[in-house]
């Protein structure tokens, strides 16, 4: 622990700085308030200790200039000259403690245990908080569209209320994101927030997984444990990808959601729960009702509140901030760049994987970058070559025509179709003159395309 002693009076400096070396402790001295400041100017300490009374400048005067120059300092003053309105002066200012003379040596060393143990509570809980910030600005929603602000407006409707939701979107769309921040933004917020993947457990644990068991309730259970409903007990429960539970469970389901008590596999007792319930699929589970593949009351029971999660495609404005926030989550800084040419190209691409397949398209970027800006060279070699919606058909494959093939095709028709008179040809596609040639260049098309 580094300590930073200061005290017009010499002896006094060197008679503290032996006994406070000899408790184990890294001193610094100086000998009036300037000396102080440039000391800490050029080193970390752990605790400044100062008398009050020196020229140049006073020990309440040192204390709120070096507060500004490490404001987590701790700060005990020491005087001959005590007052209250003094002492009161000084804990207003941020002093920790207020020491007065004489003083033995036990009261000085218990003063400074104290503050420096109070400095490492504390710095154990801004590091603690640090870390909180970083998982949590991972799980923020980001985006500026249309669809996004009513997105965002319908969680903020729902959130502080207990109904059940069913959230509806693609596959990466970020519905647990969406989970979480309803989570947020609910008086549930200081309880559990537990997500359940129901397509990742297999089917002979997952009732044991959701309403827990006793132990011998089967072959394996040594011991009891609670399942996620009583883990989230008041809290929030997500069930991802809900149309994955097979019939029987979902009629076990229906009866818990109905009752708000779960019966642990094994156990001879209900157990109560308190839980905000949100279910999400990435298919629409009507279909998966009219198929008899998923039971009708527990589709109205879940789908008090439907929420739907646009795709990628449907808020393509949002693309350049989640770019340029990847980016910035994976690299650790602010000043990678991201040139107009490629954010053009993000713009364009269809994104089947939605903003799972933006980010982690960034992430490899960051990686595999090759300077300070991003720019199209960095996008990697399959970039856009795989098209899930990909149809198959014997030995004819049909895929569908990326957008921006789409768009270079009309173009070229309607220049065809006009003698390639770009003025008619704006004009046939209702797009201005200037659009259109921005357009032509954009997609290298001239005159040796025509047919």
């Amino acid at each position: 622990m580094n300590i930073l002693l200061v005290d017009d009076d010499s002896s006094v400096r060197r008679v503290l700085q032996f006994k406070l070396q000899k408790q184990g402790y890294a001193v610094v001295t100086a000998a009036d308030g300037p000396q102080a400041l440039d000391a800490l100017k050029e080193q970390p300490f752990d605790l400044l200790l100062s008398d009050i009374r020196m020229p140049k400048m006073d020990g309440l005067e040192l204390l709120e200039n070096a507060r500004t120059i490490q404001p987590n300092i701790k700060i005990i003053l020491i005087t001959a000259h005590a007052t209250v309105t003094q002492a009161v002066q000084a804990v207003k200012l941020g002093a920790f403690d207020y020491i007065t003379k004489p003083f033995d040596d036990e009261e000085l060393f218990v003063a400074i245990d104290k503050a420096l143990r109070f400095e490492m509570l504390e710095s154990e809980n801004r590091k603690l908080r640090s870390k909180l910030k970083k998982v949590e600005s991972g799980n923020q929603m980001i985006g500026a569209s249309r669809p996004f602000r009513e997105l965002k407006s319908m969680i903020q409707k729902i959130a502080d209320t207990d109904a059940t939701i069913l959230i509806s979107g693609e596959s990466g769309t970020g519905k647990e994101i969406v989970a979480r921040s309803i989570h947020r933004e609910s008086s549930r917020v200081d309880k559990e927030f537990i997500a359940v993947n129901c397509a990742a457990i297999p089917k002979e644990l997952i009732e044991s997984e959701l309403f827990g068991h006793v132990k011998g309730a089967f072959t394996g259970a040594v011991k009891d444990k609670k399942g996620k409903f009583e883990l989230a007990d008041g809290g929030t429960l997500l069930l991802d990808e809900i149309s994955e539970l097979a019939i029987d469970l979902q009629a076990k389901l229906l009866r818990v959601l109905q009752e708000h008590v779960v019966e642990p596999v094994g156990a001879e007792k209900k157990r109560p729960f308190d839980v905000r319930l949100i279910a999400a699929s990435n298919v629409d589970l009507r279909d998966r009702v009219r198929s008899g593949r998923f039971r009708e009351d527990l589709y109205y029971r879940l789908n008090v509140v439907p929420l739907h999660v646009p795709s990628l495609r449907e808020r393509k404005e949002d693309i350049p901030l989640l770019a340029r926030e990847f980016v910035r989550k994976h690299s650790g800084r602010e000043d990678i760049m991201l040139d107009s040419k490629l954010t053009e190209t993000l713009m364009d691409y269809a994104w089947p994987g939605n903003v799972r397949e933006l980010e982690n398209l960034m992430a490899r970027m960051v990686i595999l970058r090759r300077g300070e800006t991003l720019t199209v060279d960095d996008l990697p070699d399959d970039f856009g070559t795989f098209d899930p919606h990909e149809e198959i058909d014997g030995d004819t494959k049909q895929s569908r025509v990326t957008l921006e093939e789409a768009e270079k095709k009309l173009i070229i028709e309607a220049l065809e179709k006009t003698g390639w008179n770009k003025t008619r040809a704006a004009k046939r596609l209702g797009v201005p003159r200037h659009v259109l040639i921005y357009r032509i260049k954009k997609f290298d098309i001239d005159d040796s395309e025509q047919s």
